[in-house]
């Protein structure tokens, strides 16, 4: 009998332990994804996307950085304090110009107890237009099968 008693303490126990810690005290990060893939998108497409920031702590969330890990990367964080179970975005634009792949990080600096440093990240492909097929001009085509430019 005092087994059985003892396992059911034990359990109660962990349970309660468990519960308490699914709120964090103070402001706590959560994030509805921490990476973005693109797939493979044309050169020049819209290379927008969101990540949605959830508080899921009990005081308010600053996010006081947002930066890209490169100049291509292009992150937008409202500065405004997110309040215990709000949530804001986090815009990133990369620039699709650029052909090749796509594996580019941001760095979100905030007062969050649980990760006050954050990193998400953005990946996928951008592949060249075919320039023949959009503008609309014939392109020669030799004997062997090659595009010349004459």
């Amino acid at each position: 009998m005092k087994k059985i008693f003892s396992v059911l303490f034990i359990a109660f126990s962990l349970v309660t332990f468990v519960s308490a810690q699914e709120v964090a005290n103070g402001p706590a990060i959560t994030l509805d994804k921490t990476i973005h893939d693109y797939g493979t998108i044309t050169q020049g497409a819209n290379g927008a996307c969101e990540f949605i920031v959830t508080n899921s702590g009990t005081e308010p969330l600053i996010i006081s950085r947002c930066k890209g890990s490169c100049g291509c990367t292009v992150p937008k964080c409202d500065k405004d304090p997110i309040m215990p179970g709000a949530t804001s975005e986090i815009s990133v634009k990369y620039d699709t110009k650029r052909i090749g792949p796509i594996n580019k990080s941001v760095t979100i600096t905030s007062n969050a107890t649980n990760e006050p440093t954050k990193v998400i990240r953005i990946k996928g492909k951008v592949e060249a237009k075919d320039l023949g097929a959009s503008s609309g001009v014939p392109v020669k085509q030799p004997s062997n099968g090659a595009p010349t430019n004459k």
